[in-house]
């Protein structure tokens, strides 16, 4: 009760004295934002434009700049740049701290509207100022919005028997258009070994997680379960139709795949942009020996946000549950570690990239917080940030095509597949691990 009279006589304060009228569905709104965002990094409030979108953006169409972003320390930080949209051809990377949209610094302003005035619609343009650890200037570029149309699935043979197939995004149509593409490949040719790409996979839908997985995984094996306060969300999921498909009465999808997609040699490909429903598939067929996973670390997004309509056409979006891999693993500010570790080209990469447990007022993984009892203090983030300082911006490297011939980290997972040597590895690591072909028993 004090807590809500306090709540009250600030309210009051607000309409009476505040320098300008303020309406009180500003405020109201205003708090359920602060109450929401004061959780944890990805809970969050949806107006009703922002509902609308996030409705539309798993379908795999929006209008905008094609960039997974998150807050914090008052900033923008950029998750993962989305494959052939506007911020991935500019360069934008993950771990990129946007301190300026257009001529309004970001610092102060909710997550929710500088999503806002980053999307809109096509054609319009939009810039951005960037602040990138290890670079002594800001980066300025201005994005030209369009139409994301995520192709979500895409894949080619990269030599004979050896194929690479790359998931960007988990949506509605991703399990529908991986066995289309699984089903391309094999008209080719018998698959000698598979790399499955979720690298900069920022994640999606959590069903389509669990029907990638199912893809490659015997039948009826667990692929993941959810631990959270309330019943509903303690569930397990296994490679099941009755738990990949969104409804009852679909057609299964994965009934057209070849049989031996669930037998041939695989790696998956990781790095610190693959997060939450990448990391249960990496987690599913690392736990059940069917995959080795090469890479570096992954995010460590190890919750799960339930969408709950408010009936006003705005919704809620909450964290109500932790996923653990089917070993029990929880991979909550941690991430998946991969049986391999290759890193990225220049091995400086990383120093740069976001993670989980780099975010402020992150869930902590739940043993730690059994043991602890208490939240830990909330390291800031130090990071110094230029101002922007007109003639010493420069524009963004361009960023690696994957699935390119320069793609070294792909290479690698080749050659493992091959029986060669992987390049940058202690012998040990190397001569311990072995394509994986066939889950555990």
């Amino acid at each position: 009760m004090e807590e809500l009279r306090a709540f009250t006589e600030v309210f009051g304060a607000i309409k009476q004295n505040y320098v300008e009228p303020v309406e009180d569905k500003k405020l109201i709104n205003e708090a359920i934002n602060g109450m929401l965002s004061g959780l944890d990094p990805h809970s969050a409030y949806l107006d009703a434009e922002a509902f609308r979108e996030l409705q539309v953006g798993t379908q795999g169409q929006f209008g905008g700049l094609g960039i997974e972003v998150g807050m914090e320390d008052g900033f923008v930080k950029v998750v993962s740049p989305i494959e052939d949209t506007p911020a991935f051809r500019a360069g934008i990377k993950p771990g990129d701290l946007i301190i300026r949209l257009d001529d309004t610094p970001v610092k102060g302003m909710a997550l929710t509207e500088a999503v806002k005035r980053m999307r809109g619609k096509p054609n319009t343009q939009i810039t951005l100022t960037i602040s990138r650890k290890g670079e002594p200037a800001p980066i300025v570029v201005t994005l030209t919005r369009a139409v994301i149309r995520v192709q979500s699935v895409k894949s080619k043979m990269i030599e004979p028997g050896f194929a690479w197939v790359r998931v960007s995004q988990f949506q509605e149509a991703t399990t529908e258009n991986l066995v289309r593409h699984i089903d391309t490949l094999y008209k080719q040719g018998q698959l000698k070994g598979l790399v499955l790409d979720l690298r900069n996979d920022p994640g999606g839908l959590l069903y389509g997680a669990v029907a990638i997985s199912a893809a490659f995984l015997p039948s009826r094996v667990l692929v993941v379960s959810t631990d959270g306060r309330n019943e509903d969300a303690k569930r397990k999921y296994f490679a099941t139709p009755e738990d990949y498909l969104r409804s009852a009465g679909r057609d299964d999808v994965l009934k057209g795949l070849p049989a031996s997609a669930k037998s041939v040699p695989m790696v998956v490909l990781v790095n610190a942009g693959s997060a939450s429903a990448s990391e249960i598939v990496a987690g599913a067929l690392q736990d059940h020996k069917r995959a080795t996973v090469i890479g570096t670390q992954t995010f460590g997004k190890g919750s799960v946000q339930t969408i709950m309509p408010l009936g006003n056409a705005t919704a809620i979006k909450l964290t109500t549950a932790r996923y653990y891999t089917p070993s029990g693993r929880s991979i909550q500010a941690k991430g998946v570690t991969p049986d391999i570790i290759v890193e990225e080209p220049g091995g400086s990469a990383q120093i740069a990239r976001v993670r989980e447990q780099d975010l402020q007022r992150h869930l902590r993984d739940a043993d730690e917080a059994e043991k602890k009892g208490v939240a830990p203090p909330v390291k800031p983030d130090v990071t110094p940030v230029p101002a922007a300082v007109p003639g010493e911006a420069k524009p963004p490297a361009k960023p690696l095509e994957l699935g390119s011939k320069e793609d070294f980290q792909l290479n690698q997972a080749i050659a493992f597949l091959k029986g060669e040597p992987v390049k940058g590895q202690p012998a040990k690591a190397v001569a311990d691990a072995k394509p994986a072909t066939k889950p555990a028993k």
